[in-house]
C-alpha cells in the first residue's frame, strides 16, 4: 500500500512540473494539444499492443469480457440519477447538459491509466481499456447529445450522430492496438526485439505525457477563476462519491475478478474528461462552468485518492 502512495505522488509530481513548466511558458495550450495527439495516437497504442501480448493469455482475455456488463450499468444508472439532480436541486439551464456529462464520464485515458498503473502495475491495463471502451462509446453518443444540447441553436440545429463518427471515436488507435495486440497473442505470434524495444520506449511515455497535459490544462484554466457552485459540487459528487458507489455495488451482484472490480472502481471515480471544455466551447455552451469542474475534479482527486485506497484495501 505504501508503494501504491509513493507511485501515485510521483504521477501527481509529474501533473505539477507540467504546471510549472506552463507557468514558466515552456508549454502552451499547443503543447497540450500535441502531447494529446502523441498519447492518443503514438504511445497509448503502442502500451495496449505490447500490454496484451505480454500479460495475457487466450484463456485469460476472454474471462475479461463478460465484466463490461458493469461499467455500460453503471455509467446508465450514472446518467439516470444526474437527471433526478438536475431537476431536483435545479442546475442552471444553460449548463444542464454539460453538467449531465460531467456527472457520468470518467476522464480514463490521461488521468486513469496512469493511477491504474502506479497502484496495480501493468496487469490493470485490460481492465482499464474495459472501462475506456464503455466510457468512451456513451460520450461519444449520450455525452456528446447532452454537450450539444447547451447551444444556444440546438432547436433550429440538427444534430445527428452519424455511425461512422461513432465508430471512428471508439475504435481509436489506443483499441485497434489492443486489437492488434490481441491477435498477435492469439495467434502466438513471435514478437522480434525492434517491435519490443521499439515500442517498450514510445509506451514509457505515456503516463509522463498524459499528465503533463492535465498540467497545462490546470494552468491555463486558471486557478484563481475557479468558483466552487452548487453545480460543481453536485458534478464532484456524481464523480467521487455516487459512481464508484454504484460500481462497488454492481460488483457485489455481479461476480467479476477482484482486480477488475478494484480497477472499476479506481475508472469509475476519475475526474472529468479533459475534452469537455473544448466540445462546451464547439457547442457555444457555458465553458467557464465545464473548464472550473475539470479544475476542482483534478486538484481534489489528488487529496481524495488516497482515501480512496484507504477504502478499497
Amino acid at each position: 500500500m505504501f508503494d501504491a502512495y509513493i507511485n501515485i505522488f510521483v504521477i501527481f509530481s509529474l501533473m505539477f512540473i507540467g504546471y510549472i513548466l506552463s507557468y514558466k511558458q515552456w508549454f502552451s495550450n499547443r503543447t497540450a494539444d500535441t502531447f494529446s495527439k502523441l498519447v492518443l495516437n503514438l504511445t497509448l497504442p503502442a502500451n495496449m499492443f505490447l500490454t496484451i501480448i505480454k500479460n495475457f493469455t487466450k484463456e485469460e482475455f476472454l474471462s475479461l469480457v463478460s465484466g463490461m456488463v458493469i461499467p455500460l450499468l453503471s455509467m446508465l444508472i450514472t446518467y439516470m440519477v444526474g437527471h433526478l439532480w438536475r431537476r431536483i436541486f435545479h442546475v442552471e439551464r444553460k449548463h444542464q447538459g454539460a453538467f449531465s456529462s460531467m456527472f457520468t464520464f470518467s476522464n480514463t485515458i490521461f488521468i486513469g491509466l496512469p493511477i491504474n498503473l502506479a497502484i496495480f502495475g501493468e496487469k490493470a491495463v485490460p481492465y482499464v481499456l474495459l472501462y475506456y471502451i464503455v466510457n468512451t462509446t456513451l460520450f461519444w453518443t449520450i455525452g456528446i447529445f447532452e454537450l450539444a444540447k447547451d447551444s444556444p441553436h440546438f432547436e433550429e440545429a440538427q444534430v445527428s450522430f452519424h455511425p461512422l463518427v461513432v465508430i471512428k471515436k471508439v475504435f481509436s488507435p489506443a483499441l485497434i492496438g489492443f486489437i492488434i495486440g490481441l491477435i498477435w497473442m492469439l495467434l502466438a505470434i513471435p514478437l522480434p526485439h525492434f517491435i519490443n524495444s521499439l515500442g517498450s520506449y514510445l509506451a514509457d511515455l505515456t503516463t509522463p505525457l498524459s499528465m503533463f497535459i492535465i498540467g497545462i490544462i490546470v494552468y491555463f484554466g486558471g486557478l484563481k477563476n475557479l468558483k466552487m457552485t452548487k453545480d460543481i459540487a453536485g458534478i464532484l459528487f456524481g464523480r467521487f462519491i455516487l459512481s464508484p458507489l454504484i460500481v462497488f455495488g454492481l460488483g457485489y451482484l455481479i461476480k467479476i475478478p477482484e482486480l477488475m472490480l478494484q480497477v472499476f472502481v479506481i475508472q469509475s471515480s476519475m475526474p472529468v474528461q479533459n475534452s469537455v471544455p473544448i466540445l462546451v466551447r464547439n457547442y457555444q455552451g457555458d465553458e467557464e462552468f465545464a473548464t472550473t469542474a475539470l479544475g476542482y475534479s483534478v486538484l481534489l482527486y489528488m487529496v481524495y485518492i488516497p482515501i480512496l485506497l484507504l477504502l478499497l484495501f
